[in-house]
């Protein structure tokens, strides 16, 4: 029980008259269990009246067609109650919503920037579909300069609050309100206050500094389609030097030029589009404005001249840089395979979230019958700390088991893993989370780091609250420090055990030479330390005849 408000009560933004009483007594034994419902992607959960919880279960978007741009579907709107231990979906289509302090209403929006306005009774029945549409036209008089100057002070205090360490950095906090907000007067527009606000959040040098969004003018926008091919110029004329084909097995990318049916092949011309010939030096991308994810008609043909040239209709993706980073990604597994006579496996991570987990799982686990690993975290864009990955990659094997009926080996235990030497290979664009594994990597004596230190940001953040507008700003407030006793890693990055350029001549040359080195590292720690897996099962124990000590 609580007779007054928190000391902090205006760091939680709870009013100094609040009395907050939170009855512990046997608080675990009112914990109900919730029934009847499917293992689904909910989130956004909410109060409603006594005994009721509503949420949203997100939607997946099916289809192999990438979304426009704020064309994602909304989500469904559940309500559970506990009189009947129940959920059903309450309203469908929803992307956000809010139940009044009361629990009695419910206003929820469709999804997109000109998404509908429904206000319901929450307490009650589920709305029929379009029940409650606020079609009144809602309008606020805003005067900018008075916004932008809250926003300006609440992003100031924000960072005053919730900074990792106090003295942020050492900046004088106070003084930069002063020199900062002298220069709001003159802010003229949403984007002028980003920047002021950038500018001031950069004084703390920190990397998790981000100021983002808010109320801008609406740009109209044409996505431009892409084929996923590489063009060159030949008797004046495009042609298709290489078409990228998603290896055919990742469902997640599609390949325009690669799908089944599509009559198209590298060293063919493309002599049209939609009907318009195509002649150098017009740009082919001009073309193919605004056709992404709609039926477009190329005029394809073996030779440079309209004389046999066929037609093909294809798909043009609104972004092709999965099907470019796969083939990267592919390339240097085939490379890494070559070099080193089949012995190593490639396993790239291209960040620390749920991707990254998933590029690991897929990439590491079907490469088990290699003797050791090189591990790609270039260009790692961060998310979380990725324990589960390190732990893995340090994983040793307990002994073997044998199976006398259609197995040909002892298999280890535990089952999965790849038992020899791990490289890790690190750059300066890889941070966040991509800093803190190859730390771990590092810390744990896993393997040696091979390329250029990363990037230095570690202080990470969450729950930044948004502004009035929708922007926000962030304070980072997860500091790390080792067990030493120190901070660690933001502001330095982690160092390579083996400094390795990638010189632009060398790559121009088509040499990854941060990739060859970490091959060349980790045979050589192969042949140092070559893994010892036992091929045979010993003799049958004459167990009544001898006892045997734990372990041998």
């Amino acid at each position: 029980d609580s007779t007054r408000a928190p000391a902090d009560s205006t760091r939680l933004n709870i009013p100094r008259s609040t009395v907050v009483r939170i009855d512990f007594d046997r608080l675990q034994q009112r914990i109900v269990p919730v029934q009847d419902v499917a293992q689904r992607d909910y989130g956004d959960l909410h109060a409603g009246a006594p005994g009721t919880v509503f949420f949203l279960e997100a939607v997946p978007v099916t289809g192999t067609a990438e979304p426009a741009p704020g064309s994602q579907p909304g989500g469904i709107l559940h309500r559970y109650q506990l009189a009947t231990r129940k959920a059903a979906p309450f309203a469908t289509n929803a992307a956000q919503y809010v139940v009044s302090a009361d629990g009695k209403k419910l206003l929820y929006r469709t999804p997109g920037a000109q998404g509908a306005l429904f206000l319901v009774d929450a307490d009650k029945a589920a709305p029929a579909a379009g029940q409650g549409r606020v079609t009144a036209t809602l309008r606020a008089w805003i005067d900018p300069k008075l916004e932008f100057a809250q926003i300006f002070n609440e992003m100031w205090r924000n960072q005053r609050n919730n900074f990792y360490v106090p003295t942020l950095h050492g900046t004088d906090w106070p003084k930069m309100k002063e020199v900062y907000g002298q220069l709001l007067p003159h802010v003229m527009s949403r984007s002028d206050l980003n920047y002021l606000m950038d500018n001031m959040g950069a004084e703390t040098a920190i990397g998790h500094s981000y100021v983002r969004g808010g109320e801008m003018p609406e740009v109209p926008r044409v996505t431009a389609g892409l084929l996923g091919a590489d063009f060159t110029l030949d008797n004046g004329r495009y042609r298709i030097a290489r078409i990228y084909d998603a290896e055919s097995w990742n469902p997640e990318l599609r390949a325009p030029l690669a799908m089944p049916g599509v009559n198209v092949r590298p060293g063919d011309y493309l002599l049209a589009i939609n009907g318009v010939e195509l002649r150098a030096p017009d740009n082919v991308y001009r073309l193919l404005d605004g056709t992404a994810n709609r039926q477009t008609v190329l005029t394809v043909n073996a030779r440079p001249t309209m004389d046999g040239a066929r037609q093909v209709t294809v798909l043009p993706v609104a972004n092709e840089q999965g099907l470019r980073t796969r083939a990267w990604v592919e390339g240097n597994r085939r490379l890494v395979d070559s070099l080193s006579a089949g012995k190593l496996a490639y396993v790239y991570i291209p960040n620390t979230g749920q991707p990254g987990y998933q590029s690991f799982n897929r990439y590491y686990f079907a490469q088990q019958d290699k003797q050791g690993a090189v591990v790609d975290e270039r260009f790692n864009g961060g998310g979380s700390a990725a324990d589960y990955i390190v732990d893995l990659l340090g994983r040793d094997f307990d002994g073997y088991f044998n199976n006398p009926v259609g197995e040909r080996y002892p298999y280890t235990s535990p089952a999965n893993g790849i038992w020899g030497p791990k490289v890790m290979i690190i750059n300066e664009m890889a941070g966040s989370g991509g800093d803190l594994m190859p730390y771990m990597f590092k810390y744990r004596k896993i393997g040696p780091l091979v390329g250029k230190r990363t990037w230095g940001g570690l202080v990470a953040t969450t729950d930044t609250p948004p502004f009035v507008d929708g922007g926000s700003a962030i304070a980072p407030r997860f500091g790390f420090f080792g067990r030493n006793g120190k901070w660690a890693v933001e502001n330095e990055g982690v160092s390579p055990d083996i400094d390795v350029e990638n010189w632009p001549k060398d790559v121009a040359a088509g040499h990854d030479m941060q990739l060859e080195r970490a091959v060349q590292e980790a045979l050589r720690l192969l042949q140092t330390n070559p893994v010892r897996r036992d091929r045979t099962e010993p003799p049958p124990a004459e167990w009544g005849k001898r006892r045997v000590p734990f372990g041998q």
